[in-house]
C-alpha cells in the first residue's frame, strides 16, 4: 500500500535493515520498507552515469578527443519533447575526462530557420585543425519540407576557436546530387585523417537506389572533392552513423543498422584500409563472417568512437520506451523512440581483431559504496560461506531493494553445458501491479542465459511472473560462445531505469528498465544446478 507520509518517517523508513544501502536524496515515492512487494517508483529528472540532461534526451553522440582540453567532448542531438516544428535539434554537448563524469556545455550549434537548410540538424563529426588553431564540426542540414528541386538532406559545418563561440560557415553547402549522390538521403558526415595526409569525409548516401559510404577528400577542410565510393552498403540496408578507425593492426568501420528488423551497432574490420573497404564488395549474399562483428543490443543505438591515445570508447543512446512500457522494445515491427540516455563502453580487441565492449573503469570506480548482500527469500537454495546453490525448476534467490545507482557483481558457474539462468529486476514476493482490468499480478523483467545448443548461449529479455508475457516477441538477443569452463563472470551497472550487463568482457547488453530502484531483484535457476559466488553490490 502506498502512503504518503513525512520526511521524518521516510528518514526512519530508509533506516530500516531492509535497505542495506540506499539513495535516499532521489526518493520521490513512499513505501513500507518492511515488505518485499512491488513498488512503483519514478527515475530522476537528470542522469550522470548514463548521462541524461534534466530538460529533454540526447540523440546521436558525436564524440571527439579534444587534443587542447586533454578530454573527450561528446556533442550530441538534443530532443525535446515536443520539439519544436521543422527545427529541432539542436547541437548540444557535454565534456568528460572518464567517460562516467560529465559536465554540460550547452548548446554550441543552433537550428538555422525554418527556410534554411539547416532547419533542422543531424549527425555530424568535429575535428581540430592544428594550421588555422580551430575546431571544424561537419553536420547534417535538414530542410523543412524540401520542393523536388530541393536537398532534403546536405552537409555543413561551422568553426570555432575555443569550443564555445561557433560560426556556421554559409557559403558552404555540399550536396549529394552535385556529385551523383542522392539529394534526400546525404548525412552523417565522419572526418578522419588518412594515412595519405589528406582529410577524409565518410557520408551516409544512397547513388542509383544503392547504399552507399561516399568518400570525399580535402586538403584543408574548406575545398572537397568526390573520391568515389568508400564502401558498398550490402543488400537493401542503410548504415548510419558511420565511424571509421585504426586501432592496434586493424582498421574499423562502425555503423549502426537502420533497418527495422535489425537496429543494432556494428562494424567491419580489416587488416589494411582497403581490406576494410573491400568488407562488402561480394553482394551476393555471402555475409563477411570472418570481417564482421555486433555490438551490444537493440537497447544502444547510434554508437560512435573517440580514443585518448590509450583507451577507445564508444558512446551510444538508449531509447526510451512508450508509456514506459518495459515490454516495448522498439523492435520491428514497430520502430523505437528516438533518443533517450548517453551510454559509454570501453571497446577490448582480441588478438583475432574482433571487438567486444567491456565496463569503463571510472563507472565501476564511482560505485563504491559497498552494501550488505542480504537475502530476502529464496526457493531451492542453498548457502555455504558466501556460496550459493541453486537447484531444480524455479529456484531463485531474492535480494534486498535497491537504490537509484547500482552495481551487481556475481560469478555464476553452471554444472553443464545446458544450464539455463537469469538476473531479474523490479521483483517482489506478491508484487502489486495493475492490470488494465484492475487485478493485481506478479510480473518482473529478466535477462536470461539461454543455450541455444551446447556451445552457443544467447541473452533474451523476457517479462516473467504471473502476469508476463514471457519471451517479447521481436526483442533481439546476443550470442556468445559457451565459456569453456562454464564460468560467467558477470557485472551489471543501473542508472535510474538505464541496465548495463557486461558478462566476461564477451557480452555487453545495455536494456532500459523501468521500476528497477528501491525494487527487489534475484538471480535465477531454471530447472538445473548453478552456484552464485563473489557476489557484491554497491551504489553511490
Amino acid at each position: 500500500m502506498r502512503t504518503m507520509i513525512n520526511s521524518i518517517i521516510l528518514a526512519s523508513c530508509l533506516a530500516m535493515p531492509l535497505v542495506s544501502c540506499s539513495d535516499d536524496d532521489a526518493a520521490v515515492e513512499q513505501k513500507d520498507w518492511s515488505t518485499t512487494t512491488y513498488f512503483s517508483s519514478t527515475d530522476e529528472t537528470a542522469q550522470g552515469t548514463y548521462y541524461k540532461p534534466a530538460v529533454g534526451y540526447v540523440g546521436d553522440p558525436m564524440p571527439f578527443y579534444d587534443p587542447v582540453a586533454g578530454d573527450f567532448k561528446v556533442l550530441y542531438l538534443q530532443d525535446f519533447r515536443p520539439n519544436p516544428v521543422g527545427t529541432y535539434h539542436p547541437i548540444w554537448a557535454v565534456s568528460t575526462k572518464d567517460a562516467a563524469n560529465y559536465e554540460s556545455l550547452g548548446e554550441l550549434i543552433s537550428c538555422g530557420n525554418i527556410n534554411e537548410q539547416d532547419a533542422a540538424i543531424g549527425t555530424g563529426a568535429t575535428i581540430y585543425d592544428e594550421s588555422s588553431k580551430l575546431y571544424y564540426t561537419f553536420y547534417t542540414g535538414n530542410k523543412y519540407n524540401p520542393s523536388a528541386s530541393e536537398n532534403a538532406q546536405a552537409v555543413m559545418y561551422a568553426t570555432s576557436p575555443d569550443f564555445k563561440t561557433w560560426t556556421k560557415c554559409k557559403s558552404f553547402i555540399l550536396k549529394g546530387d552535385d556529385y551523383g549522390y542522392s539529394k534526400d538521403d546525404f548525412r552523417d558526415p565522419f572526418l578522419f585523417k588518412g594515412d595519405d595526409g589528406k582529410y577524409h569525409m565518410l557520408i551516409a548516401t544512397t547513388k542509383n537506389g544503392k547504399g552507399t559510404i561516399a568518400d570525399f577528400i580535402s586538403d584543408d577542410l574548406k575545398s572537397w572533392t568526390d573520391n568515389g565510393t568508400f564502401m558498398n552498403m550490402m543488400w537493401d540496408r542503410f548504415y548510419e552513423c558511420p565511424d571509421v578507425f585504426k586501432m592496434g593492426d586493424w582498421w574499423y568501420l562502425v555503423y549502426s543498422d537502420k533497418s527495422s528488423f535489425m537496429r543494432k551497432v556494428q562494424y567491419f574490420k580489416g587488416r589494411t584500409l582497403d581490406e576494410l573497404k573491400a568488407c562488402t564488395a561480394n553482394d551476393a549474399g555471402i555475409w563477411p563472417d570472418s570481417h564482421e562483428g555486433f555490438l551490444d543490443s537493440r537497447g544502444f543505438y547510434a554508437g560512435k568512437t573517440a580514443s585518448d591515445g590509450t583507451n577507445r570508447y564508444i558512446w551510444g543512446w538508449c531509447p526510451t520506451r512508450k508509456g514506459k512500457d518495459n515490454t516495448e522494445v522498439g523492435a520491428s515491427p514497430a520502430e523505437p523512440e528516438w533518443a533517450g540516455n548517453l551510454v559509454a563502453h570501453k571497446l577490448i580487441q582480441h588478438e583475432d581483431g574482433t571487438l567486444t565492449l567491456s565496463e569503463v573503469e571510472a563507472i565501476s570506480n564511482k560505485y563504491n559504496k559497498e552494501c550488505e548482500v542480504k537475502v530476502e527469500n529464496q526457493n531451492g537454495m542453498t548457502a555455504s560461506d558466501g556460496t550459493y546453490t541453486l537447484s531444480g525448476d524455479n529456484a531463485y534467490m531474492l535480494m534486498s531493494r535497491l537504490g537509484y545507482h547500482n552495481k551487481l557483481s556475481f560469478t555464476v558457474t553452471t554444472s553443464n553445458a545446458w544450464d539455463k539462468f537469469g538476473i531479474s529486476l523490479v521483483r517482489g514476493t506478491n508484487a502489486n501491479a495493475l492490470a488494465d482490468n484492475g487485478s493485481v499480478f506478479e510480473k518482473y523483467y529478466s535477462m536470461i542465459v539461454n543455450p541455444e545448443n551446447e556451445n552457443t548461449r544467447k541473452v533474451n529479455f523476457e517479462e516473467e511472473g504471473e502476469g508476463g508475457k514471457g519471451f517479447i516477441d521481436g526483442i533481439d538477443g546476443y550470442n556468445f560462445a559457451r565459456p569453456s569452463d562454464n564460468v560467467y563472470n558477470i557485472t551489471i551497472y543501473t542508472d535510474n531505469s538505464i541496465c548495463v550487463m557486461y558478462i566476461n568482457d564477451a557480452v555487453c547488453y545495455t536494456n532500459r528498465i523501468y521500476g528497477i530502484q528501491k525494487n527487489c531483484w534475484s538471480i535465477n535457476s531454471y530447472g538445473g544446478n548453478i552456484t552464485v559466488s563473489n557476489l557484491k553490490i554497491s551504489q553511490y
